[in-house]
């Protein structure tokens, strides 16, 4: 659904407007329009970032609790109780924007992720939000699933399903009411922006006469090769040149209050423990950027480090201008007033003021908000209880001898399938990496034959909310082509030393075409003894296509692939598995056939 016509300006439209709007002020009498207007012109910015799908108020340990002025916690969030801030600021303030910094979706609640982020956009509609920076993780599914899904409302798969579920109102998903703008992801093709560089609004004085703002979107650099992001078909480009290109653009149309509304951070050196409105040595990316890009900008707003602090930092012409973050999880608001000159629609920078506000939880919470989060929690319970296919043997996590565990083959044996599903075809193995301890792992858990302690499970029956809390965390799958010697390389990289000297395991599954064994007496580098894929021996000069999670493929669990190429994504990895369940009704355990000892080291000869 496309909102009214002032809301949205794109680059394409704003000539035309800005002409149209540029003879209106040609026909306006003069000599009125400056009795009535010999007082700025006042705006009020209001903006949140990385609200990532928090309906309800976070738990402390997701940021519900932030520090406060003073040195004291405050309890913030929740969407009713943002709504009720929201509405508080607004009141009598006509020329009031709010608007986001990215990261409004792709939220880790369960009601929300698995409803294809749809409850955030209702809730981001609702609220009144009219633009978004682009984040790095409205990449995480595709750029199709942002433009076409999440701003147009195109279904997907089965509707109600898969996407376009009811919503509160009892309407099917439109899409949301507000555009993203990026000015630095682009097509690695072509070149051209994935959405708008930019957004105009326009906000009046007391005669009627029109003055624009300009808002530039920017997003982190590291969103094309990020492991949940990950986007082959994109690059990014530089965000200081990116935006001086685009404010020069602005101003060149007439646009003279321009703000850098970017998905790229800082943070107080203090850490977590700075106050969230003060600007305690802040440092970081945005911090430099802010620094370089155009004078011509007035504002730089930030985001994606999760962070809180309100500065005031010099631009390249020695002007202070604000630079600011307003934490995550709907724990903050910021909001900016400007003055705009009404004989030029100049910033008055020295009447610029900026305060971050707590979302605190001493309000009523917004009576309207509340009903569509207890809607979806509604919803979500619903979803999570629903019955996804059955098993006839417990899958646990729990490794043998050999490093092996039926959880982890059945997640390789899910990348494998997954895989060939993408354009990339079937691939010849695929690899599951399990940390062991606190780090991250994709396997979350066992998944039992025996019922749980829900009144809606059974013996062997797998309930969505199970599958999803067994298997991923929001990473894609993807396919890339290394060398049988890297492959061996990957696999001897399970042997790790730990800082204190002593030695750990990462196992690594296979998919159940390959196989491999190990000697653990051998030197670390040297323990592979044998891989077998289809019933061949690895042969170190062929390249072989793998299938791996972004996040192991990129290193993050310490494997390296090296220079892989010829990367192509798949679906996420609990998409994938509730694709998997659904085309495999009946799971049952395989036996733990596919790594082995060495029978030498077994038996100690």
């Amino acid at each position: 659904m496309r909102r009214p016509f002032l809301r949205t300006v794109t680059p394409a439209a704003f000539a035309a407007f800005a002409a149209f709007a540029a003879l209106l002020v040609a026909m306006a009498p003069l000599p009125a329009h400056a009795a009535v207007t010999a007082d700025p012109v006042s705006v009020q910015l209001l903006g949140i970032t990385d609200f990532h799908g928090y309906l309800n108020p976070p738990r402390p340990g997701d940021d519900g609790v932030i520090p406060g002025p003073g040195g004291d916690l405050v309890t913030v969030g929740g969407a009713a109780y943002l709504a009720t801030h929201v509405q508080r600021l607004r009141a009598g303030r006509p020329n009031s924007l709010l608007y986001a910094s990215g990261d409004a979706f792709s939220g880790w609640p369960f009601e929300v992720a698995a409803h294809a982020n749809e409850p955030t956009v209702e809730v981001l509609n609702a609220l009144g939000v009219r633009f978004s920076a682009l984040g790095n993780h409205e990449l995480d599914v595709s750029p199709s699933f942002l433009i076409d899904h999440m701003e147009n409302g195109a279904c997907f798969g089965t509707i109600g399903r898969d996407s376009c579920f009811t919503d509160s109102t009892g309407a099917r998903f439109h899409g949301a009411d507000f555009d993203y703008q990026s000015g630095n992801i682009v097509y690695a093709d072509s070149g051209k922006p994935v959405v708008s560089p930019y957004h105009v609004e326009w906000v009046a004085d007391d005669a009627g006469r029109l003055f624009p703002v300009g808002f530039i979107g920017m997003t982190v650099p590291s969103t094309p090769v990020g492991s949940t992001s990950y986007q082959p078909t994109l690059r990014a480009l530089d965000i200081v040149e990116s935006t001086n290109k685009y404010a020069a653009e602005l101003v060149a149309r007439g646009v003279r209050a321009i703000v850098l509304n970017m998905h790229e951070g800082a943070q107080p050196q203090s850490g977590a423990g700075a106050p969230y409105d003060n600007c305690d040595n802040v440092a970081g990316p945005a911090v430099d950027i802010a620094r370089q890009v155009s004078s011509d900008v007035d504002v730089v707003v930030t985001g994606h480090w999760h962070a809180h602090f309100n500065c005031m930092i010099d631009d390249p012409a020695g002007v202070p201008r604000p630079v600011v973050e307003a934490g995550n999880h709907g724990s903050l608001i910021n909001e900016i007033d400007l003055s705009l000159d009404p004989g030029t629609g100049e910033v008055v920078r020295e009447r610029t003021r900026s305060v971050n506000h707590p979302v605190t939880r001493d309000v009523v919470a917004d009576p309207a908000m509340q009903r569509i989060v207890d809607y979806w929690n509604a919803q979500g319970s619903s979803r999570y209880l629903s019955e996804l296919a059955q098993q006839t043997g417990d899958f646990l996590r729990t490794p043998n001898e050999a490093g092996e565990s039926t959880a982890a083959d059945l997640f390789a044996d899910v990348q494998y399938w997954e895989a060939d599903r993408t354009p990339a075809g079937k691939p010849d193995l695929a690899l599951v990496a399990d940390p062991p301890g606190p780090a991250e792992s994709a396997i979350g858990g066992d998944l039992l034959y025996a019922k749980g302690p829900h009144p809606q499970d059974a013996d062997g029956r797998i309930l969505f909310g199970e599958a999803w809390d067994a298997y991923g965390y929001g990473n894609p799958v993807l396919v890339v082509t290394v060398t049988g010697a890297r492959l061996k390389a990957i696999l001897e990289q399970q042997w790790r030393t730990a800082d204190d000297g002593t030695e750990f395991r990462v196992p690594l599954a296979v998919s159940r075409n390959a196989s491999y064994s190990y000697d653990p007496t051998r030197a670390l580098g040297n323990r592979i003894a044998n891989v077998v894929v289809d019933g061949a021996s690895l042969v170190p000069t062929r390249s072989y296509r793998v299938a791996a999670l972004a996040y192991t493929a990129l290193g993050n669990d310490g494997f390296s692939f090296g220079d892989f190429t010829n990367a192509v994504r798949g679906n996420t990895d609990r998409t994938a598995f509730t694709a998997y369940l659904r085309a495999h009704p009946v799971l049952s355990p395989a036996p733990l056939q596919r790594v082995h000892i060495e029978s030498a080291a077994r038996t100690g000869a």
